[in-house]
């Protein structure tokens, strides 16, 4: 659950000269709670809930001059139930209008996760080595790290060179279920 205090801390930064609102929905997974922050036309951010992230929602407010309104709207919505689907294995690509928020690399990076196919999954170096720029894996990684669309831009699907899990900004326990969730097996 968002705490209190978190809700508290996001509503004191709220600008009273603001361009846009965004929306805020906190979604239950089977694997911890996320925040979907959207405007009327695009899905900003959606991942897991905890202090390290609410700095990434002030990111968010201050580059988008925006204010934070903790009610649901159509983007939210349709993310809450597209995620239904996939945790029942329902969907396997999502369709929900994204807006990303990163640099140019990152951007590049976050394109070319949205290409992975569900139940596949490829190593640091060889996302490096698609976008064109082979030795940049550690970037890569980085970028992947500073994803704010985990789930629905798969950085999960993305692990070492050697078969191992690698890391993952909500925890290894999460990536491990997620990518047992999209493989054949049962889980």
């Amino acid at each position: 659950m968002l705490k209190e205090t978190h809700q508290i801390y996001l509503a004191a930064i709220n600008k009273e000269n603001y361009k846009t609102v965004f929306y805020a929905e906190e979604i239950k997974t089977p694997i911890g709670n996320l925040i979907a922050i959207a405007d009327d036309n695009y899905l900003y951010a959606c991942f897991f809930i905890s202090d390290l992230n609410i700095y990434s929602i002030e990111k968010l407010l201050k580059a988008y001059n925006a204010k934070i309104s903790f009610k649901t709207n159509d983007i939210t919505n349709q993310t809450r139930n597209q995620l239904d689907k996939y945790f029942k294995k329902e969907l396997k690509t999502f369709s929900i209008p994204l807006k990303l928020t990163g640099t140019d690399f990152q951007k590049q990076v976050w394109h070319e996760l949205i290409k992975m196919p569900y139940g596949k999954t490829t190593s640091y170096l060889e996302e490096a080595t698609n976008i064109g720029k082979p030795t940049a894996f550690r970037a890569v990684a980085n970028a992947n790290g500073k994803n704010l669309l985990p789930i629905i831009i798969p950085c999960h699907r993305v692990i070492n060179t050697n078969g191992k899990l690698g890391g993952y900004t909500g925890g290894l326990d999460k990536k491990e279920f997620l990518l047992k969730l999209e493989s054949n097996k049962e889980s």
